[in-house]
């Protein structure tokens, strides 16, 4: 799971549990034939992040709930830009009382469009958020699921991996677990 700041995250805290553990039964007084082979599994994050049918819809989505902003958002600078030319033509002749109007004019047009600008981005940026939140979540339960049911002793994620071998690379089985959800129901579902 992607953090933020200087704290551990729980996916780091697991990978740390493992490794922890993982070292205590390479150092136990038990005989190396008595101990079984740990199963280890590696998962791509950055290729779930980007092939995920779940991500590629919220992201769809995304440009969906925002094409009116944007829309906005361009035809205010269309009416800016006329505002602007019209002032470089014009305000030479113009009275000068009409020329500081129209001067008035556009700067507030700025103002109102760098305005609109910024809500519409930390509006976007939150939802974003939120969504590749709400993925990464399900990405996590699924590896869960599929580690369990395939009993894999360990799951990492590539933040912290520096060389994994495709044999312990499960990024397929959990990408094909995505694409039966996603499938099963558009994003909704449960591992």
């Amino acid at each position: 799971m992607i953090q933020s700041g200087g704290s551990i995250g729980l996916y780091a805290k697991r990978v740390l549990l493992g490794a922890l553990l993982l070292s205590v039964c390479a150092h136990a007084q038990i005989p190396p034939s008595a101990q079984p082979a740990a199963r280890i599994g590696y998962i791509d994050v950055k290729r779930l992040i980007d092939t995920a049918p779940q991500f590629v819809e919220s992201k769809t989505r995304l440009e969906r709930e925002f094409a009116r902003q944007n829309a906005q958002i361009a035809a205010d600078d269309t009416k800016l830009t006329a505002l602007k030319q019209r002032y470089e033509r014009d305000g030479a002749i113009m009275t000068r009382e009409n020329a500081e109007a129209l001067k008035r004019e556009i700067d507030a047009t700025e103002r109102d469009n760098k305005r609109r600008r910024d809500e519409t981005r930390t509006e976007y940026n939150n939802r974003g958020t939120e969504e590749v939140n709400r993925n990464l979540r399900l990405i996590n339960d699924t590896a869960i699921e599929l580690a369990r049911r395939q009993g894999y002793d360990m799951v990492v994620g590539s933040q912290a991996v520096l060389y994994a071998s495709p044999r312990v690379d499960i990024t397929d089985a959990v990408l094909q677990r995505l694409k039966e959800l996603n499938a099963g129901d558009t994003g909704n579902a449960k591992p």
